[in-house]
């Protein structure tokens, strides 16, 4: 996936040479680096190559400018090599694109992230309906379905008959009190309030990554009958090119909250509420597995913490999973979690996963201050193991040593 290049220092000014050390792993590892403390040059004039012996790779980045401008790649695994080399240099020749720009397009009401024609994930913004017959308040907007493993296969489930105000990865919270009332944004069935999409802020693609920015209104329905929004949500969905790679894609998930008027946001303690996904109805107790950070598995997990937890099983012919990752600046972290044990939905045993920081806690947003969750989702084919799990946490909250 990498295009080799031969002799590139004789035509390339070397502007910076660095060392990562990114343990010996077995998944991808996305690195940013501050491209400000190396070079104001412009980025188009750059080049980043990976330097092994006589071997000069150039290898795909891309740059994202806020408050400073980051340049951003991916590293992919080289068994038994754990200290790899890189160079940034200016370069006048004339060189090939390693890939194509990744991006996501709007389609059907849904921004759809796509790998050469696969769909990896959807993030539904149009509103969506449950089915005819039944009541029309659990429609919602702003939700992740189908997210898909790298193999096609559907992870996620909107609408299932048992629970209809479940939407694939969501983010409701439960037990709120805004201006003394109580609101629960998350069994919307009950219109004491819902989330729902407001409007795109930013749209990045890029050739490592498609980025979105958005903005969700937790909005509390009111006895005169009219909405008021208790709390914004800026939301931001980073897919990651997968570069080839055929068994595994990670998706960055981050929500920033804040309160939308004067009056502050009481999140009460409750068993659920917070990030959830609600997986593929293929799945029974009979044909997948739960285990987490801490040794857990699905009969001990429920009101547990973790820095992680995979799910994976059987998918047709295949098999595959999801692993979430909470980060350590997460409130109430690690954090409690609300899982579905083998007998639920009567004993058919469907899988529920929740990251639910107010489970035993309260958390009081207050005005003027924005609260930040961060996720990592790694989806995969294949069977996840505990090691495995582990490295790619440690890789997602450690950011990789850096010697210049």
């Amino acid at each position: 996936m990498y295009l080799l290049i031969i002799n590139l220092e004789t035509t390339a000014q070397v502007i910076a040479t660095f060392t990562i050390e990114t343990g010996n792993t077995e998944t991808v590892v996305p690195v940013s680096i501050n491209l400000d403390e190396y070079t104001f040059l412009p980025a188009d004039s750059l080049t980043l190559t990976e330097k092994a012996g006589n071997t000069i790779t150039i290898l795909p980045f891309q740059v994202v400018i806020k408050d400073s401008r980051m340049l951003t790649w991916i590293i992919h695994p080289q068994y038994g090599l754990s200290k790899r080399v890189f160079q940034l240099a200016k370069y006048s020749g004339s060189r090939s694109a390693a890939h194509d720009e990744f991006r996501a397009i709007k389609k059907n009401g849904a921004l759809i992230f796509m790998d050469a024609g696969q769909q990896l994930l959807s993030y539904q913004f149009q509103t969506v309906y449950p089915p005819a017959g039944i009541d029309t308040n659990y429609k919602r907007s702003g939700f992740i379905h189908p997210l898909l493993t790298p193999h096609g296969q559907v992870l996620t489930a909107i609408q299932p008959k048992d629970h209809y105000h479940h939407y694939g990865i969501w983010n409701p919270w439960t037990h709120t009190v805004f201006e003394k009332d109580t609101v629960d944004f998350w069994n919307i069935k009950g219109r004491q309030g819902t989330v729902r999409f407001a409007k795109f802020i930013s749209q990045t693609n890029g050739r490592v990554f498609s980025e979105v920015e958005l903005l969700h209104e937790h909005v509390r329905f009111q006895k005169d009958g009219t909405e008021k929004v208790a709390l914004n949500e800026l939301q931001t969905i980073r897919v990651y090119n997968p570069q080839g790679e055929k068994n595994y894609y990670i998706v960055d998930f981050i929500s920033q909250l804040s309160c939308a008027t004067e009056s502050p946001l009481l999140i009460v303690a409750y068993r659920y509420g917070g990030l959830g996904w609600r997986a593929t109805e293929e799945w029974t107790k009979e044909n997948c597995e739960v285990f987490t950070s801490e040794g857990k598995n699905r009969k001990n997990t429920d009101g547990t913490k973790a820095r992680w937890i995979a799910t994976q099983g059987t998918l047709g012919n295949d098999y595959g999973g999801l692993l979430m990752m909470s980060y350590p600046t997460n409130y109430n972290y690690p954090e409690p979690l609300r899982i579905w044990d083998e007998n639920s939905n009567g004993g058919r045993g469907d899988i529920f996963v929740n990251f639910a920081p107010t489970k035993d806690k309260d958390w009081l947003l207050e005005p003027g201050k924005t609260y930040t969750l961060k996720y990592r989702f790694l989806v995969y084919n294949g069977k996840m193991t505990a090691e495995k799990a582990e490295a790619a946490w440690k890789n997602y909250v450690r950011p990789v040593a850096i010697s210049k």
